[in-house]
């Protein structure tokens, strides 16, 4: 460890990794079509953290990280590329789930089948109530498993909904960027390898190591939401023939005031109707779906034009700027001005 790190662990005073000074005991989970980067950013970054807690003060090494599999042969992750693994074992403090390769074209009963080994693996793991965390889409291995029963759970915003609807005991919290339940911890997606490695960290080591290895891997430290990420457009919504007609007609008067009564004017039906036939086929308001498109249509606005601030309210169809900002708030995480300066495109 060269002398320059010293300026950056912020007087770092790493506790006990367990009682007795025992190193936490980490199995990292690879099988074939899993994401390498995933298994690697986590194990690395903890690589890391050992190397920072040394170097200020701790007399072993917190972590003890291992790459296991159903068997001690090298595993193909997605892309074709290999990586050694040893025999799997309960013997973990914490088992790191990564995520695979998902597209909407994919087979996900196929894959899962073809998943059953680690499934198993992980529902005894369960009941032997070791801690297990998922990365990204990981999570679906973790629900097949039955580990997210009557648990809060998370996932990439992009596949959020089809989770859900596949594990509806669960209670899939969409914007979260990582949610603990009990013994389960689930992640959003890809880079959140590294917000879970953080995270690990910080309950082990303590803030200030945490801290320091962050911003010599350059990690961002405070992530606590995915919602600034999500592209409305490519959210998967499944909506019968009348609220995709209704959700058409507001896009088309995107920048008009809300009327429950014009829009039903617009379908010849009573107020009351509206609500009904579009709750039925999506399980919300078209208020509800007309402030998440106004969202999307600001976020376009702060990273792809120069349109000021000050004008875009009244340009999604918000007469009180006030009302615009609370909102984008409440359900992106940051302020219009915060969100065009990370996002903007350069």
């Amino acid at each position: 460890m060269t002398g320059s790190w010293h300026q950056v662990l912020l007087t770092a005073n790493p506790r006990a990794a367990m009682p007795g000074g025992d190193a936490v005991r980490i199995g990292i989970l690879a099988y074939e079509g899993c994401f390498a980067t995933e298994v690697f950013a986590v194990s690395d970054f903890l690589r890391i953290a050992n190397h920072v807690a040394r170097d200020s003060g701790a007399a072993t090494d917190a972590f003890d990280t291992t790459v296991v599999a159903a068997s001690p042969e090298p595993v193909t992750t997605a892309g074709g590329f290999t990586i050694g693994a040893r025999r799997w074992h309960h013997r973990f403090d914490l088992l790191v789930v990564p995520g695979f390769e998902l597209t909407p074209d994919t087979d996900l009963n196929l894959l899962l089948g073809d998943r059953s080994r680690e499934i198993a693996f992980l529902r005894a793991a369960g009941r032997r109530r070791i801690r297990i965390a998922s990365v990204c889409v990981g999570a679906f291995l973790l629900g097949e498993a039955g580990l997210l029963d009557e648990r809060r759970c998370t996932t990439s915003w992009l596949f959020a909904s089809k989770l859900a609807r596949r594990y509806p005991r669960s209670t899939v919290c969409a914007e979260s960027l990582i949610v603990t339940d009990e013994q389960i911890t689930t992640t959003a997606a890809f880079s959140a390898s590294l917000d879970l490695a953080t995270a690990i960290v910080r309950e082990h080591l303590g803030a200030d190591v945490a801290r320091a290895t962050a911003r010599i891997t350059l990690v961002s430290e405070n992530r606590t939401s995915q919602a600034p990420y999500v592209v409305e457009s490519m959210v998967e919504t499944t909506t019968g023939p009348f609220a995709m007609a209704v959700q058409r007609w507001l896009i088309d008067h995107l920048a008009e005031p809300y009327s429950l009564t014009r829009l039903a004017d617009a379908f010849h039906v009573s107020t009351r109707t509206v609500l009904r036939r579009y709750a039925d086929e999506t399980g919300c308001s078209p208020l509800d779906f007309l402030q998440q498109a106004r969202i999307g249509a600001v976020k376009r606005l702060l990273t792809d034009t120069d349109v000021p601030i000050g004008k875009i309210p009244r340009r999604v169809g918000y007469q009180d700027p006030s009302t615009l900002r609370r909102l984008f708030l409440d359900r992106v995480g940051m302020s219009l001005g915060d969100y065009r300066r990370q996002f903007r495109a350069r």
